[in-house]
């Protein structure tokens, strides 16, 4: 907590893995009701079940707009590196077409939460 988290959208030409470090804007996806830097995340709560901490954040939706993304990336806006949190890969590209784009996250438990150390 004390820290804000946005989420980026990214099309397939975006390189996003286990080595990205932080937010860029090369290949950001681009679309009406879309603006560079992606959206803030709320209801970040860590939380413990069992032995397993966790994090949850409400879904997030770009609505009406007209975006095309591959993936996505959390990233820590309150430090000045803009440091990645976690990649996320859509697994093919969403489209919106003046309609919402939603990111809807899993369950906020030990087996299914975004972000899990156990």
């Amino acid at each position: 907590t004390g820290n804000t988290y946005y989420v980026a959208l990214y099309t397939n030409s975006a390189s996003l893995d286990a080595t990205t470090t932080a937010y860029a804007s090369g290949n950001e996806a681009t679309g009406t009701a879309y603006s560079a830097g992606g959206q803030s995340l709320t209801n970040v709560t860590p939380s413990l079940s069992g032995t397993t901490a966790l994090t949850d954040f409400a879904d997030v939706t770009w609505s009406s707009s007209s975006i095309t993304a591959r993936g996505a990336l959390i990233y820590n806006y309150s430090l000045a590196g803009n440091n990645a949190v976690c990649v996320l890969d859509f697994g093919s590209d969403k489209t919106s077409s003046a309609g919402d784009f939603t990111i809807q996250f899993p369950a906020a438990d030990a087996t299914n939460a975004i972000i899990r150390i156990a």
